[in-house]
């Protein structure tokens, strides 16, 4: 207590030296100075004030600013994606576009061939029923029958025209090896005396023989001109049965392509090459379809080629035979089969088939 009473009293002295002592002759410039000094102190104050007001007003501002930046870079980043969106809807929309011309185009392509299959199908259409008109009248079918006749009367016109140009003939005398027997009594149900007189010859196509021979014993030593005679011949059976096929519109199933004596045949069999892994597995394995030439003569050929050449050929002719209504007369018999196919047109039986 003593020590606390004693501190104030300590300061009350100090507080006693520090006061000035104004003279009064000084007093009113002090007041005046002091005046001056509260209305410094005063606008010192405003000034603080509006410097804080000014303070907080910018600062207000630059939050706002930087709000309205933070929303202005979020609107950008909104704005990129929506710009990589429309890039992108753009250009689907492009090859939209583009595959909606091709459609077009290709709906156009089929209109039109549809259009075209529609007036084809029309005019068909109005074939059929005029052939249905002629039909359902009382000589319809009588004008069908002529008019078949009239056909059959044609081929057989042309056919003959293709035995004046190859004529197939018996020659009397002894030939290396007789390609065929002759079977002239042979009806249309296949039906045949199968004889060979003593004395009679074999057949030739305009003079030339068709000898198996040389397709079986090729060697150095064979005659060449044999082997070009038969060549020559099996031409000659090539192109009389390419037109016979073409007079009948008979498509054949072993085409020929001529070239002479050095004509091929064709085979369109499918083509089978099986691994043996595909044979111990019984798998089934894929055929490729393709065609493979046979050549109708032997000069520089295989002899076993050429053999199946001339079996292809008599297939054909078979073909033929079977179309009209009679049976082959064997695998070897060219000669005779085109003979029998000739004279089978030209015979009055063909005229009521």
């Amino acid at each position: 207590m003593e020590r606390d009473r004693a501190q104030p009293a300590e300061s009350t002295k100090s507080d006693l030296e520090n006061v000035k002592v104004i003279e009064w002759e000084e007093f009113e410039q002090e007041i005046v100075r002091l005046w001056s000094l509260s209305s410094a102190f005063s606008e010192a104050q405003e000034k603080k004030q509006s410097l804080q007001r000014k303070l907080e007003f910018l600062i207000e501002v630059e939050a706002e600013s930087l709000r309205r930046s933070n929303e202005l870079e979020e609107m950008q980043q909104k704005l990129e994606a929506r710009k990589m969106v429309m890039g992108n809807m753009s250009r689907h929309s492009m090859l939209a576009v583009e595959n909606t011309k091709k459609k077009e185009e290709q709906l156009s392509i089929e209109l039109r061939s549809l259009l075209v299959a529609g007036t084809s199908l029309s005019v068909a259409r109005k074939r059929l029923e005029e052939s249905n008109q002629l039909l359902s009248r009382d000589k319809g079918y009588v004008r069908l029958k002529s008019l078949q006749k009239m056909l059959r009367r044609r081929q057989q016109h042309m056919i003959s025209q293709v035995s004046l140009l190859y004529p197939v003939k018996f020659t009397m005398g002894p030939a290396q090896e007789q390609e065929l027997e002759s079977f002239p009594n042979t009806s249309r149900s296949g039906n045949s005396a199968r004889f060979k007189p003593a004395n009679q010859g074999t057949l030739t196509i305009l003079g030339l023989h068709l000898t198996m021979l040389p397709f079986k014993m090729m060697s150095f030593f064979t005659d060449k001109k044999e082997v070009q005679k038969s060549a020559t011949a099996l031409g000659y059976v090539g192109h009389a049965v390419l037109l016979i096929a073409s007079y009948l519109k008979v498509p054949l199933r072993y085409p020929l392509r001529l070239g002479g004596s050095h004509s091929y045949i064709i085979d369109y069999g499918p083509s089978v090459e099986p691994t043996s892994s595909d044979v111990s597995s019984n798998t089934v394995v894929s055929t490729d379809v393709k065609h493979v030439e046979f050549p109708l003569f032997l000069d520089g050929q295989d002899t076993t080629r050429a053999a199946y050449a001339v079996f292809l050929l008599n297939k054909d002719l078979e073909q033929l035979l079977n179309y009209i209504g009679v049976k082959s007369l064997g695998p070897r018999n060219v000669l005779a089969n085109l003979k029998e196919l000739v004279r089978t047109i030209q015979s009055v039986d063909y005229m009521d088939t």
